[in-house]
């Protein structure tokens, strides 16, 4: 396969897969900021979805103080962010047109009717009119992309880097939504006694489960009430938890097998090491040394992966 070809459905996938983040991102603080909070702790929460994303110079640089409405719709609308829902949106489709011809039918028609469709909500204004609506339809646009992708493509080379970038962007989304809600918890809520507290505390983790589609997943595999560590354990080491890190890191050492990287090669070391030290580590001893530490240097290394991708996969020798 042509380099240039892996590179824009590599990058096709990450962006729908970003676009779906985004919303789950943005949903969920939204729905947690309608909880009692102070000022500053509303504040603080806003700052962090800018942090999630490394976008807070570039807030601040054009819209200056942090405001809710502010945040969202530079989160959403604003195209001149390249990580906002309609510009990933928009590069999701022209990725698409350029490989046209290695997609179905079906794969195209529907990227191409996301975006036309999001065109027109926009300017109906259906975000402003209800968030949480719109950020259902992202998602669900997301969801019926990758089923159809599935249920339609020829599981070749393409299908591999189809796949293999939805994972490394799931996995790199779901480190930074893990990173920045556990740092949201060192306010006064988090580690008290008291009855309100403790309600807000189970409001702040079902919501940031929710946002993962988990919240039905820790009921089944805990059977208890909801813990922070448990969360974590959840959305890192459980294998069989479809947006883990230990799951997203499976599948990208899967594809990359598949697309025919270098068993002994930089590009599958890193990968195994990754998925390797997920796959045996274990939730008392991450914690320990350090949650943050742990996760800021995942996403250093997932970063350094998607380096290696594309310098043996994506960069076109001319």
């Amino acid at each position: 396969m042509l380099s240039r070809t892996a590179d824009h459905l590599f990058w096709m996938s990450r962006y729908t897969e970003r676009a779906e983040n985004t919303a789950r991102l943005l949903n969920v603080h939204y729905e947690t900021s309608l909880l009692p909070q102070s000022a500053a702790v509303s504040e603080h929460g806003w700052t962090g979805i800018l942090s999630i994303s490394e976008l807070l110079p570039a807030y601040t640089a054009r819209h200056g103080e942090v405001t809710p409405q502010g945040v969202m719709n530079f989160m959403v609308l604003d195209e001149g962010n390249p990580a906002s829902i309609m510009a990933c949106l928009k590069a999701a489709r022209e990725n698409a047109r350029a490989v046209r011809g290695t997609l179905t039918t079906e794969v195209w028609e529907t990227l191409n009717q996301t975006w036309l469709e999001i065109v027109r909500l926009r300017r109906a204004g259906a975000f402003e009119r209800d968030a949480g609506e719109f950020f259902e339809w992202v998602k669900f646009r997301s969801h019926l992309s990758r089923g159809v992708t599935l249920g339609t493509m020829l599981q070749d080379e393409a299908f591999h880097f189809l796949r293999l970038g939805t994972f490394l962007e799931r996995a790199d989304n779901t480190a930074r939504l893990l990173d920045v809600k556990f740092h949201a918890v060192e306010s006064d809520f988090f580690g008290t006694a008291s009855e309100r507290d403790i309600e807000y505390d189970f409001y702040h983790w079902s919501a940031i489960l929710r946002s993962v589609s988990a919240f039905e997943v820790y009921r089944k595999v805990y059977r208890d009430v909801i813990e922070p560590e448990r969360v974590a354990e959840l959305l890192m080491l459980r294998h069989d938890m479809p947006r883990s890190l230990h799951h997203c890191m499976g599948e990208v050492v899967g594809n990359l097998r598949l697309v025919g990287a270098d068993p002994v090669g930089e590009t599958m070391r890193h990968a195994g090491r990754l998925r390797a030290d997920l796959r045996f580590g274990h939730i008392d001893e991450i914690l320990a040394t350090g949650l943050h530490a742990f996760l800021t240097q995942f996403l250093d290394r997932v970063n350094a992966l998607g380096g290696h991708i594309s310098r043996d996969f994506l960069v076109s020798a001319d």
